[in-house]
């Protein structure tokens, strides 16, 4: 890749610390201060919100604590029960306070996701959407679902994206193409996220390309591709597969962390990249900020970012 650096700007989210928007058995041990310190130290100015109430949600506070680290708020990840139509109701209410503490703080973009279901966690990487997936009905409610929150998060001056995610409704390409077809493109865009779209058996490098005009937001993700192999031939769970560190540094991986980059670049795409890494920080040898660290010297001197 060229030398030239590429409009993109980087940043990072709790989660590559272990601090993940869904319940584990591994727990938190890190605060919020301690992460920020270490994500500055990691070479990061950017970071997305992490689960609710992890960060202060007063938004001075909040911004008193970035600012002070010469850091700013990107967005946040919020998950809604699209297979449950009675809790969308809820999950609207948890996705607009979210947007409203990002509007006050400066952040650009809300990521919207499929809530992970045990259904689809314990298939994660193969799966049969015939036998898994969301019939027409509840396809449609979830659209109009994801379109309205999109348009009141418009009014507040953000703009709205939906993260595909290994565990939930919408994993495979299959299931993101449909999503995107049966959206406004004027309201939802599509944060690509490329270890889970490899993860979901797809190639990310053609989603950058196929996708271009829809992905407002992109998370830079890499996945070992032996232990990957390894969680489809054993059909292991996916909360077990971030356990035995299928997600991994960037460059260390299966994705084509170049490719991605350079097929958006060259579309002009001039959005944040978030580097995450899910993790199980309760493991031997798991260590966020030198990962961290690791994959920001890697965008560095092979991406040029």
């Amino acid at each position: 890749m060229k030398s030239k650096r590429m409009p993109i700007r980087i940043g990072t989210a709790p989660v590559s610390w272990g601090i993940m928007e869904i319940e584990t058995t591994w727990g938190r041990t890190e605060t919020f201060d301690s992460v920020l310190d270490e994500m500055v130290s990691a070479g990061y100015r950017g970071t997305e919100l992490g689960p609710w109430s992890f960060f202060p949600t007063d938004p001075k506070r909040l911004m008193t604590e970035l600012s002070r680290r010469e850091m700013c708020l990107i967005g946040a990840f919020v998950p809604i029960q699209l297979a449950d139509p009675e809790r969308y109701s809820m999950g609207r209410e948890s996705a607009i306070r979210t947007a409203r503490l990002l509007a006050e703080c400066g952040a650009p973009v809300l990521v919207l996701a499929d809530a992970m279901y045990e259904c689809r966690m314990t298939v994660a990487g193969r799966v049969v959407e015939q036998t898994v997936g969301l019939d027409d009905r509840t396809w449609t409610s979830a659209t109009k679902l994801l379109e309205t929150i999109a348009a009141d998060v418009k009014a507040l001056g953000l703009q709205t994206v939906f993260h595909h995610h290994a565990g939930t409704h919408v994993e495979t390409p299959s299931e993101i193409e449909h999503l995107l077809s049966t959206t406004d493109p004027s309201l939802l865009g599509l944060c690509l996220d490329t270890g889970h779209y490899l993860y979901g058996g797809g190639d990310p490098v053609e989603a950058a390309k196929r996708h271009a005009s829809r992905i407002w937001h992109l998370h830079l993700k890499d996945v070992r591709g032996g232990i990957l192999d390894r969680v489809r031939k054993e059909q292991i769970g996916f909360l077990d597969a971030v356990s035995r560190g299928v997600f991994c540094p960037l460059g260390d991986g299966a994705v084509d962390i170049v490719g991605v980059v350079r097929a958006l670049g060259e579309r002009g795409y001039k959005g944040w990249a978030v580097f995450e890494q899910d993790v199980d920080p309760t493991k031997p040898g798991v260590l966020p900020k030198e990962s961290a660290a690791a994959s920001r010297e890697y965008l560095r001197k092979v991406v040029a970012l």
